[in-house]
């Protein structure tokens, strides 16, 4: 069924309220075998009128969301009577309601609150017992030869979500007659680039029946998503897993750092981070999760050469030998960190985020890394030229992969 969203409103075009409408409902219609074709953003005024007859014209449901209440700026019923080609009647239940709403709550109604009572001529109108604006909800016959049916809905969220489990969902229900609904399943990957998978599994991927494929790629990380039967998908998982089980994280839509704590507490392990180029951004992430208390014992901030040596124990010989972007300084830094903070594991980075600061040997993007665990310690050099806050963001989530990997080894 092609169902197009159209949500109205020039502050979600100024940027002023976030647009969140297409994801809760893409989300909900998933749950019932249905999907979005188009979503499209427009200003209140003549913008509607044209949006609505084009989305009319192309799809079988169009979901609009915004312009029903009782202010000049609410045109959303004006511009769907036009497209539609039909009038505009005052509904006596819906007037009622309004005239109740305010008495209940002791407010006057002022004549303005009258426009939200009228609905199109041969349209449902829709109860909203947590506003006052009543939803419409045209049949696909008031179309035309377009036959599209139409759901004008009230913008704010209280009363958008009840209307639609209430209202919405039975009617698309019954229009779309999908009784079979296909699974998603979406398979998280740290570590790998979205070309990857295009050369490693796209073509066996390809050859599977009835199975839908898509990428989401990250800095850093890429959600395979698959779309089918139990059976498709199954077979798709298997593949993916066979192909990149290293890089794999899971399949419940955890935050790396969330894999990364639930690892540590499973396994009754700590960590403990050193940091320079990153500025406290691992601990933080890691921070962000429930339950990081029990598994992180201490964030070391050691940005200069002084606090490298003075709270880590960094030796100066080996700062002025190698520099502090090095693998040796980021070994001590590992180790040092492991030792004054009593943890299991310790995670270490230095780097050159830029823009200024790189050499011809060194230059920006370079960054080392070392994880400390309870049978020695590794080091890793690397390079990552990016802006600044990307390459905190990617050297953060290095760390934590490698703070993934090296629990995941651990006793295994």
């Amino acid at each position: 069924m092609k169902i197009e969203i159209l949500n109205t409103g020039s502050e979600l075009l100024l940027g002023s309220t976030a647009n969140t409408h297409g994801t809760w409902m893409g989300q909900e219609l998933a749950k019932m075998g249905l999907r979005v074709q188009r979503q499209t953003t427009v200003p209140d005024g003549v913008a509607i009128e044209e949006a609505l007859a084009e989305c009319i014209s192309r799809s079988e449901a169009v979901l609009v969301t915004g312009g029903l209440g009782p202010t000049s700026d609410d045109i959303t019923r004006e511009a769907a009577a036009k497209a539609l080609d039909v009038e505009l009647m005052v509904d006596e239940g819906a007037k009622r309601s309004l005239y109740e709403f305010f008495e209940k709550r002791k407010y006057p109604m002022v004549k303005a609150n009258l426009r939200q009572a009228e609905v199109l001529v041969g349209a449902d109108v829709i109860p909203n017992p947590n506003g006052t604006a009543p939803g419409i909800y045209t049949p696909p016959r008031l179309s035309g030869s377009a036959n599209c049916a139409l759901f004008l809905l009230p913008g704010p969220p209280r009363e958008l979500y009840p209307m639609f489990h209430a209202e919405v969902a039975p009617r698309l229900k019954a229009l779309s007659g999908v009784e079979t609904i296909s699974e998603v399943s979406e398979l998280r990957f740290v570590g790998i680039g979205e070309s990857s998978f295009h050369e490693g599994i796209d073509e066996k991927l390809a050859e599977i029946e009835g199975l839908e494929v898509g990428y989401c790629a990250r800095l850093g990380e890429v959600d395979l998503r698959l779309i089918g039967s139990p059976e498709a998908i199954l077979a798709g998982r298997t593949i993916a897993e066979s192909a990149f089980s290293d890089f794999l994280i899971g399949d419940e839509g955890f935050s790396l750092e969330e894999v990364v704590v639930r690892m540590l507490t499973e396994k009754g392990t700590t960590l403990a981070t050193a940091e320079s180029c990153t500025g406290g951004l691992i601990a933080s992430r890691v921070t962000d999760v429930s339950g990081a208390s029990a598994v992180l014992t201490h964030g070391f901030v050691t940005y200069s050469n002084e606090a490298k040596h003075q709270l880590i124990g960094v030796q100066e010989e080996t700062l002025r030998r190698h520099g502090a972007v090095s693998e040796e300084v980021a070994r001590e830094m590992a180790l040092g960190a492991q030792r004054v903070s009593g943890a299991n594991f310790a995670i270490s980075v230095t780097g050159i985020a830029g823009p200024t600061g790189g050499t011809e040997e060194k230059p920006v993007g370079t960054v080392c890394f070392g994880i400390a665990t309870p049978t020695g310690v590794e080091t890793f050099l690397e390079c990552h030229p990016r802006s600044r806050a990307d390459f905190k963001q990617q050297s953060s989530h290095r760390a934590l992969d490698l703070v993934r990997r090296a629990v995941r080894d651990l006793n295994s």
